[in-house]
């Protein structure tokens, strides 16, 4: 095989292995993430059900005062009725009482449901809280480990990345630009396998003359649509 192809995938495996420690990274980083916007969405949930609960205590206090005007108004109707002289004022009045009977029933029933309410919200936040609390002591453990992790993958990342300098370096500037501008726009996948005519990176067929040179390895083919750099390698034999 062309001394340059070998170095080409020598160099796309070292390559794929930066990519396999950069997404071992950033999967760590969004399980941090992940927790943390779970945190976020529960103290937004909290602060929702402590506003809600100031609402229905401020609705508790405007009908209180409703069923106490009410009350009084009863009081007040019924001590006027001992001074009426004529049956057209004390029918009056008695509509008067009874409606004001009829609204006392209304809002004792509007605060005793209101009062349902204040406790199921409040209780919600208290769970809510309770929650948020066990999800922050478990983010603070996984945290650390998180960070370890990521440490370790770091140091290992950084001996690969030298490695793939130093080989990057033994490259033409030519080839190493093509090959870097495929690892961009092929999702890092820039050198690749040609298996029975078929391109590994777009499988796409490659026509049979092109594929009889891969085979040869003699030069350096690119796979007719996707570009990508092609190489064959003999499949091993198995001893039985």
């Amino acid at each position: 095989m062309n001394e340059e192809i070998s170095k080409l995938i020598d160099l796309q495996e070292i390559d794929s292995e930066i990519a396999g420690f950069n997404r071992e990274i950033q999967d760590r980083q969004q399980e941090i993430a992940d927790r943390e916007q779970s945190i976020a969405d529960k103290e937004t949930a909290i602060e929702e059900c402590l506003a809600r609960t100031a609402e229905l205590e401020q609705k508790k206090r405007d009908v209180t005062a409703e069923h106490e005007d009410a009350g009084a108004r009863i009081k007040e109707r019924q001590n006027k009725m001992m001074q009426v002289q004529t049956s057209r004022e004390h029918q009056a009045l008695l509509k008067e009482i009874e409606e004001s009977k009829k609204l006392l029933k209304e809002t004792e029933e509007q605060m005793l449901a209101i009062m349902e309410q204040i406790e199921e919200k409040t209780r919600e936040a208290e769970e809510l809280k309770n929650l948020c609390q066990g999800e922050k002591e478990l983010l603070n453990q996984e945290l650390d480990k998180v960070k370890k992790a990521i440490r370790k993958i770091e140091s290992r990342r950084k001996s690969v990345t030298k490695k793939r300098d130093e080989l990057a370096a033994e490259l033409q500037g030519a080839i190493l630009k093509r090959y870097n501008m495929l690892l961009s726009k092929r999702d890092g996948l820039a050198v690749v396998q040609a298996i029975d005519g078929v391109c590994q990176g777009c499988f796409m067929s490659i026509p049979p003359q092109q594929f009889n040179e891969v085979r040869k390895g003699s030069k350096m083919n690119l796979c007719p649509t996707c570009q990508r750099i092609l190489y064959f390698k003999e499949e091993e034999t198995v001893e039985a």
